[in-house]
């Protein structure tokens, strides 16, 4: 009879929204229909982009910076952050998700970008920018709906930060500068400042990494760990999903008009994006399994390395080309198509464990 080689997998749930409240369990619909109402007010009231756009946070519109934040915080106050030490003690795990963001995905999207956008550089451009920045937000919410290492995701989006911050200006000026030269293409230049990357990296995990750790650690030491766990951690979750589900309105709301505007626009950038998340998803499940890594450690992995941090794009973009430029329309069209594309991929995730991760010959079930 076939056994697992792991020594010991987790049950894989048959649907990402059991044993949570309605809000999750039918989080698809509140999705689509957060991003209909974002588009519908954006579109009824022109003017409400305007005040939502007054104030800002690393230039990051104030009211999604605070969405951002409110969504993250949840997630990493759930983390159980002493169990860390075991996962960077690993290399061949971190190896692989170092390898898998930071080679296969800029260059999955610049391949796709320049074969779907040969005419529109200014569109290729947004995509490439969007490859180059690996998520550090909305991926910690996609991994909890998948029953995936917690742990280990935050420590991901950890490592990339700091990846972001020292490499992605420089990989910048690689993608769009140098790399289509030696191809006899339109070179861009560019000036993406290690400052812009580093405070957005700094607000948008560091602060809420920190209160979250900081919870943890004040209410672990005055209630107990097993407390924390099974009664506090539960209620987090869909406090997060809450928080999505507004940062999502308010996006839309920001670039609803423009959207519904420039329909074909939107199809052709949709294509190369979507087929990116598949396909960055799909080898990084199918790789990090051939490793013999178990079903939450895969999971893991295999969304941080299909997530971008579309905050950072837009940030950079709108800095380096211009608010109206067409790069930011293109990092802006990208949760458009990256919300529904990973919440599929939620399911695909946990029907490839039922099938893939087997304990004594019989499919993993709750």
């Amino acid at each position: 009879m076939a056994t697992n080689t792991l020594d010991d997998v987790s049950p894989v749930p048959v649907s990402p929204m059991r044993g949570l409240g309605l809000i999750d369990r039918l989080l698809p619909l509140w999705i689509l229909v957060a991003m209909a109402i974002g588009v519908a007010i954006g579109k009824a009231e022109p003017g409400l982009k305007d005040d939502l756009e007054r104030f800002r946070l690393a230039d990051v519109s104030l009211p999604v910076g605070i969405g951002l934040i409110w969504m993250m915080y949840p997630i990493l106050a759930k983390v159980r952050y002493g169990s860390m030490a075991g996962f960077a003690a690993r290399p061949k795990l971190m190896g692989t998700s170092l390898v898998l963001n930071w080679i296969v995905g800029p260059l999955l999207m610049f391949g796709l970008a320049w074969a779907f956008l040969p005419d529109h550089p200014e569109y290729r451009n947004g995509l490439i920018l969007v490859g180059l920045a690996r998520c550090i937000a909305m991926v910690l919410v996609w991994n909890m709906m998948a029953r995936g290492s917690e742990e280990l995701a935050a420590l991901l989006v950890a490592l990339n930060s700091l990846f972001q911050i020292f490499f992605y200006s420089v990989l910048g000026i690689m993608f769009l500068d140098v790399i289509p030269g030696w191809f006899g293409a339109e070179e861009t230049a560019v000036d993406i400042s290690m400052w812009l990357i580093a405070r957005n990296v700094l607000l948008f995990l560091g602060l809420p990494l920190v209160a979250g750790a900081l919870t943890r650690y004040l209410v672990v030491k005055r209630k107990g760990a097993h407390w924390y766990d099974e009664t506090l951690a539960p209620r987090l979750g869909p406090i997060a999903l809450v928080g999505l589900l507004y940062t999502i309105i308010v996006m839309f709301i920001n670039q609803g008009d423009r959207i519904i505007d420039s329909p074909a626009d939107v199809g052709r950038i949709a294509v190369p994006l979507g087929l990116y998340f598949a396909l960055m998803f799909s080898v990084a499940f199918i790789v990090t399994k051939k490793f013999g890594f178990s079903y939450e450690d895969t999971t893991a992995v295999s969304f941080t390395a299909a997530g971008n941090n579309f905050e950072l794009a837009i940030a950079v973009a709108i800095g380096v080309f211009g608010v109206s430029s067409g790069e930011a329309f293109a990092t802006v069209v990208g949760p458009l198509i990256e919300v529904p594309v990973l919440v599929g991929l939620v399911y695909l995730s946990l029907w490839w464990g039922r099938k893939l991760f087997l304990r004594t010959g019989t499919a993993l079930e709750t």
